[in-house]
């Protein structure tokens, strides 16, 4: 089958088209997915660089991608919720990982059936950036109706479906986010109306003098900057939420995406290493009355059944900013460095799967 490999740990521009071998059932939970759709989140990009690697041995060729979506092929002996012909959708695990391919299998627990609504491309681009959202913003203790809600970069992957949950489904009271120039007239467009209740042009205000001190009551940092916007935090109540800073010791090593069958081991000099500077922000956060904590996905049917009734009652939806065939390799390495570098795209990257091989291939 097709799929897109990379044959050491490379930046984008070393992906490879490979013809490598299908997945068929092997244990009685297994599902099997002919993709359709897949997408691209900097883990995947970060992963196959090699930004792990010290804890994270891998195998080459290295499949890529926890995102997708298709139409269920084969199932195995005890899955009971999931039938051959379902389309579905799924955040992979570890040790399913490759969805930029034509074919996937995982575990009937990170399986679950796509929204209807959608399509195969557009279900493809949510399951890792939205239920990261999602799961940030349950993490405030207490109700974030009426709150305040920051989330830099609104338009990138996750902070577009973290501003949609955050009015639509959290209830938050205002909404504040940071955009270009180029991205203010497109946040309504592709949010909707009303989503967003303050845009900052990064490129022209500095948020820290536009926000008032002391008024935000929950940020979701997407840019490594949760030290940064202390100041803006309510004392004593607030809560930041990073995905994008670093994870103290014990969360690297408890990582879904450590939970393989090998036990891999984070070095515990990595281990401390990441201790410390943990403890530092949240003794800098603890100053200024604020929760702060580093936040990894942990991702799963159920999951992604409670992101499919936002999708379905109308809260939340896909903003796609390009897509590709999967067999177009030059077009995949030029989206995916774009991911590597952090160099604006709106939305999610999606890639369509057609088939240049036979199945059996």
């Amino acid at each position: 089958m097709l799929a897109v490999t990379a044959a050491a740990f490379t930046e984008p521009t070393g992906y490879q088209l490979s013809n490598v071998p299908r997945p068929v059932v092997t244990e009685t939970t297994d599902v099997v997915i002919k993709v359709h759709a897949a997408s691209v989140n900097p883990v995947d990009v970060k992963l196959a660089s090699g930004a792990f690697k010290l804890a994270l041995p891998e195998r080459f060729p290295l499949k890529i991608g926890y995102d997708c979506a298709g139409i269920v092929t084969e199932v195995g002996s005890d899955v009971k919720s999931i039938r051959v012909g379902d389309e579905v959708w799924s955040r992979l695990p570890e040790v399913g990982k490759g969805s930029w391919a034509e074919y996937v299998k995982c575990s009937e627990t990170y399986v679950s059936r796509k929204p209807g609504s959608l399509s195969f491309a557009e279900a493809a681009s949510l399951p890792l950036a939205a239920l990261t959202a999602m799961q940030a913003l349950g993490k405030y203790k207490g109700s974030l109706a009426g709150k305040t809600v920051f989330v830099p970069a609104g338009l990138g992957g996750t902070g577009a479906f973290a501003c949609q949950l955050a009015k639509n489904v959290f209830q938050a009271g205002k909404v504040i986010t940071t955009v270009s120039t180029a991205k203010v007239d497109k946040i309504e467009q592709l949010l909707g109306a009303g989503v967003v209740d303050s845009i900052i042009d990064y490129t022209k205000e500095d948020p820290l003098r536009v926000i008032p001190r002391g008024s935000v009551d929950f940020m979701l940092d997407t840019m490594g900057q949760a030290m940064v916007y202390l100041s803006l935090m309510v004392p004593a109540t607030s809560t930041i939420v990073s995905i994008s800073t670093t994870p103290s010791g014990a969360q690297f090593q408890n990582a879904s995406f450590l939970k393989r069958p090998d036990q891999p081991r984070v070095p515990l000099f990595a281990r401390s290493y990441l201790d410390t500077i943990d403890l530092v922000r949240k003794v800098r956060a603890w100053r200024w009355g604020v929760n702060y904590t580093y936040m990894f996905l942990e991702a799963d049917a159920k999951e992604l059944d409670a992101l499919k009734g936002y999708v379905e009652d109308g809260k939340i939806h896909p903003v796609i900013g390009s897509s590709t065939d999967l067999n177009n390799i030059e077009k995949v390495r030029e989206v995916c460095q774009q991911v590597y570098e952090g160099k604006g795209g709106v939305g999610k990257a999606v890639f369509t799967v057609s088939s240049e091989f036979e199945p059996g291939d």
